[in-house]
């Protein structure tokens, strides 16, 4: 399926049906007198989170969303129906933002199950059985339904996931996803594979997490070189950052520095997240130049450096267990020796 993160669409509620002008006209009845019903309301539109999607591709197809008007009333004091809501329904982590500046924030639809009205539809009017009065016997006026209301969004979506990658094109991002979950990112020896976020799910010891790869960084990718830092916001809600760095770029500590600056530009609290940072394709230098690397890496950062290699696997486990402990996760073989040892006898 392709990916789409963003969209402009047109909404519209619905307008409420007309009052009606209706007379008693029954025999034996010695008395007439008015008995137009109200209008009825017109439909509201709702936005649904829902699990399942990871993409806006329907909105590319279908621009116009009109919820369904009421309908008029009717003689004998009957009220018109109600225009059917209109439900939209869109992936988890979708931002509706105001057209006008784009920035503006109306919801954000994080939960699975979350509703939100967005546009109420138009109220019905009322019939001339409201209008009747001991001088005015016969009344003839009503009331037109009121209109629903319209407006222009645009849909950004923000995958949700517990694992961000990081990294200059071909750091190795892809390789490590695909060697660690479901996925089936494409790799290539050219930069800027990756053209799209990725999701994967990654088992290990009994636990889940979803990481999320996003196209390289370069430097300038703030001011939109490259593909620019459009999607850094799919990582903007992830717990912790993985930062992986080729290592056998001839600086690492460089690749390091450009990719924090491009957060650092970026903004939106991207630099305040836990980070853990591992040199990759460990493979393809020797143990001497990893050792060098990895020491003035260390120096430089202040923090430990894993090293490890999607296409032997090796390191992979230690990574992983960090990763695991970052989200805040238990293995799972943890959480059995404690439910084993607890008894309560």
């Amino acid at each position: 399926m392709q990916f789409l993160d963003q969209a402009k669409i047109f909404l519209a509620s619905g307008a409420g049906g007309n009052g009606a002008v209706s007379f008693r006209r029954e025999k034996y009845v010695e008395f007439g007198g008015p008995d137009g019903g109200d209008g009825g309301k017109g439909g509201d539109v709702i936005f649904e989170c829902v699990e399942g999607l990871n993409t806006l591709i329907d909105f590319r197809y279908a621009q116009h969303f009109k919820a369904q008007r009421g309908t008029p009333g009717a003689g004998r004091n009957r009220t018109g129906a109600g225009g059917d809501d209109l439900v939209i329904k869109v992936p988890v982590g979708t931002q509706i933002l105001a057209d006008d500046d784009e920035r503006t924030l109306i919801v954000d639809m994080v939960r699975p199950g979350q509703r939100a009205i967005l546009l109420k539809g138009g109220d019905g009017g009322k019939g001339n059985d409201h209008y009747k009065s001991s001088t005015n016997r016969a009344p003839r006026q009503f009331q037109p339904g009121f209109p629903g209301k319209e407006l222009w969004v645009w849909l950004r979506l923000k995958l949700l996931a517990d694992v961000g990658l990081l990294g200059a094109p071909n750091a190795g991002k892809s390789t490590f996803l695909n060697a660690c979950s479901n996925a089936a990112a494409k790799v290539g020896a050219y930069p800027f594979t990756t053209l799209k976020p990725q999701l994967g799910v990654i088992s290990h010891k009994g636990v889940e997490i979803v990481a999320a790869d996003i196209p390289g960084l370069i430097a300038g990718a703030a001011e939109g070189v490259g593909i620019g830092d459009r999607f850094l916001g799919h990582i903007e809600r992830c717990r912790v950052l993985l930062h992986l760095i080729d290592a056998s770029a001839p600086a690492p500590t460089r690749a390091y520095e450009t990719i924090r600056a491009e957060l650092e530009a970026y903004g939106s609290g991207l630099t305040d997240k836990p980070e853990i940072i591992a040199l990759s394709k460990i493979d393809l230098v020797s143990p001497q130049g990893l050792a060098a690397k990895r020491r003035a890496l260390e120096a430089a950062t202040g923090r430990p450096v894993f090293a490890v290699s999607s296409a032997t696997t090796e390191g992979l486990d230690a990574l992983l267990d960090a990763l695991i402990a970052q989200t805040g996760q238990k293995p799972v073989q943890a959480r059995q020796a404690r439910e084993k040892a607890w008894s309560p006898l």
